[in-house]
């Protein structure tokens, strides 16, 4: 599912305001950064970098969009890469206010966020916290485009019959459509695949409608798939 040794950087999900990459591109887990850029008071650009997974360009390519301002961990499991480009830019890693056992270890500075994501224009949405499974999210949201690092995905294994956004296979049955119902973004970014830049409110309904219904489905293919049926 995942891969290690030399990452060779993979560009998706450009637009006008971001980039994403995904350091392995033959990984099934189909590990996706992101960097969003957003003005400041300056007039210049911050960078907010999204549960980095290091290559070789990285740097590069966040020049592309401003100077980092902060790199974010949105999921518990996604501490990744994090403190290792906010070690090298002189940043902080920004954590959610209320996830737990997050960059407990690490040399560089650590700060926690409530409502906003500190001066970036993004407001955090608690997509879970959870003991069972033991699970804690959060979405970024700025009212165009929506962050979501693992409920939704869109690799292979998220996606179900005809679905270009898929509930997370452990989540098909308490799908999180409380939190992500009617936010109306215009794209949506995920941790696992590329994102989705057109109809991408739609993608989002029909992923939490379709949850339960196909779910069995997909658990059948992964399990033809896991088997080589």
């Amino acid at each position: 599912m995942k891969e290690d040794g030399e990452a060779e950087l993979h560009e998706i999900d450009r637009f006008d305001r971001g980039v994403g990459w995904i350091a392995y591109p033959g990984e099934t887990m189909e590990r996706a950064s992101h960097a969003l850029a957003v003005p400041n008071e300056d007039g210049d650009d911050d960078v907010w970098v999204i549960d980095p997974v290091d290559a070789p360009g990285v740097d590069d390519l966040l020049a592309e969009f401003g100077s980092v301002a902060g790199v974010v961990v949105g999921l518990d499991r996604h501490e990744r890469d994090a403190a290792t480009v906010a070690a090298r830019h002189d940043v902080p890693v920004h954590v959610p206010e209320w996830m737990t056992g997050v960059v407990d270890d690490v040399d560089v500075p650590v700060r926690r966020f409530g409502r906003r994501l500190a001066d970036s224009g993004f407001e955090s949405i608690r997509i879970r916290d959870s003991a069972v499974p033991p699970w804690q999210e959060v979405g970024l949201f700025d009212g165009e485009t929506l962050v979501v690092p693992e409920s939704l995905g869109s690799a292979s294994y998220f996606r179900g019959d005809r679905e270009r956004l898929g509930v997370h296979p452990m989540l098909r049955l308490t799908p999180p459509r409380t939190v992500l119902s009617g936010l109306d973004p215009d794209r949506v970014l995920v941790g696992h695949g590329v994102g989705v830049h057109e109809n991408a409110a739609a993608a989002v309904e029909d992923a939490l409608e379709g949850s339960r219904r196909k779910a069995p489905g997909l658990y059948a293919r992964t399990l033809r798939d896991a088997l080589g049926i």
